[in-house]
């Protein structure tokens, strides 16, 4: 028998219901919260409220869902201010981006936050875990929803800043596992941010000195990871004309406790990455490492193609295999993915261009500018050469036997086979080698 606890527990809205939102509202539902999610997609609240996910590939995500709808302590609308107005308790996780230009774009942000503000109460939390330039919080936000409501900053209503710190496939374990950084525009709004991260998540605390600087860790987070595979890409392209494998250089070097020298590759996709250390540039930040290591990574496609071009000269009118249209390995998302910058070079240099990935549909990958190839269509008998650009582990078991007229592989994330493919006659090119 299923007991309707619901009515008795603290209550919790939690605004943008994507892989990071849906994940903190089903673990906030399981331990103590009732929970308002709100998203303005229609079919995810639909799926909610029936107690499904509409993320895959997230362990242990589908069953949290499905108890928190049990237990009646999760429930989704699309009226942001009306989960807001339930809660005490407000976690904004709407996505902020950049634009073709580089430039960050709040619209998604800009407009929840208006939502929240018409809804909030006296005496409620609001805390940012989307990643924001350093002052958004406050100086943005903060202030339109003072403005909007009303309520007076720090006084009626409270707010802090808690990054999200995790990774697609494995959010829940990172949520137990990472410290939440937690800062307050005061110090009531900073212990009641601590006690309820305590609560929802029992997890370890780093409590900062101001919302600036735990917006500012999240970002310097992004930009020293940008900057170190920025570091490997380099020196990739330099133990290229050295004649050094940079494997085998990585492997040596990183014996020494402190090398940490990363893997080269391809490119740098994702929704952090190659977008957040914008959030400094654009801020004054627009000389010196940060900026070139964003030239450096984002060049790797151009550098990755004329690898190609130097191993079957023109590129006109070969067919062209790229595996991955996601970012990364396993995981469906196209956001800033390296494919995007392949399709667009690929095409000035008049290729046909071809796209697997196995988490997207034909009808997915076309909108990419792409022709959809099945690994099992008779046409990859045809296929002259072929990039990997994100090692799902459907491609750990590729026949290459079956690319009769393959020219060259270009292994983008270092995890082919070499012997496998050169045994067959075709020319194996990776990066840093």
């Amino acid at each position: 028998m299923i007991i309707d606890q619901s009515h008795s527990l603290p209550n919790v809205a939690v605004v943008g219901l994507g892989k990071i939102g849906l994940t903190l509202a089903a673990v906030f539902a399981n331990n103590g919260f009732n929970v308002f999610g709100s998203d303005i997609n229609k079919d995810v609240i639909t799926l909610i409220n029936q107690g499904k996910s509409h993320i895959k590939n997230e362990p242990g995500l589908d069953q949290l869902v499905l108890n928190a709808h049990k237990n009646k302590t999760l429930s989704a609308t699309t009226a942001n201010s009306k989960a807001a107005a339930q809660s005490n308790i407000i976690i904004v996780i709407v996505p902020v981006l950049v634009d073709e230009q580089n430039n960050v774009d709040y619209q998604f942000i800009d407009r929840a936050v208006q939502d929240i503000a018409k809804g909030v109460k006296k005496g409620s939390l609001i805390i940012f875990e989307t990643t924001l330039p350093p002052g958004d919080t406050k100086n943005r936000f903060g202030k339109k929803i003072e403005e909007i409501s009303g309520l007076s900053l720090g006084d009626d209503f409270y707010l802090a800043y808690s990054p999200e710190r995790v990774y697609s496939n494995r959010i829940i374990q990172d949520l137990q596992t990472y410290p939440k950084v937690v800062g307050g525009i005061n110090k009531k709004s900073l212990e009641l941010a601590s006690n309820f991260y305590k609560k929802a998540l029992n997890c370890k605390l780093i409590e900062v000195s101001s919302l600036e600087t735990a917006e500012f860790s999240k970002v310097a987070e992004c930009v020293y990871r940008d900057v170190n595979i920025a570091l490997a890409n380099e020196l990739a392209q330099f133990a290229e004309e050295k004649g050094v494998n940079m494997s085998e250089v990585i492997e040596a070097s990183n014996s020494q406790p402190y090398s940490h020298l990363h893997s080269p590759g391809i490119g740098v996709g994702g929704h952090c990455i190659p977008i957040y250390p914008y959030f400094f540039i654009n801020k004054g930040l627009n000389r010196g490492l940060t900026p070139l290591s964003r030239q450096i990574n984002d060049n790797m496609a151009n550098y990755a193609i004329s690898k190609v071009e130097k191993g079957v000269e023109s590129l006109k009118d070969k067919n062209i295999l790229i595996l991955g249209l996601s970012y990364r390995e396993n995981v469906k998302e196209p956001t800033k993915s390296t494919t995007l910058l392949l399709i667009d070079q690929l095409r000035d240099k008049k290729a046909n261009l071809f796209v697997n990935d196995p988490l997207f549909t034909d009808s997915e990958i076309i909108k990419y500018g792409a022709t959809p190839l099945s690994l099992k269509d008779k046409l990859i008998t045809e296929i002259d050469v072929v990039i990997l650009q994100a090692y799902h582990q459907e491609y750990s078991s590729i026949d290459f036997n079956k690319f009769n007229k393959c020219k060259l592989v270009l292994d983008g994330r270092n995890k082919l086979n070499e012997n496998e493919i050169t045994r067959l006659g075709i020319k194996y090119e990776r990066i840093g080698s």
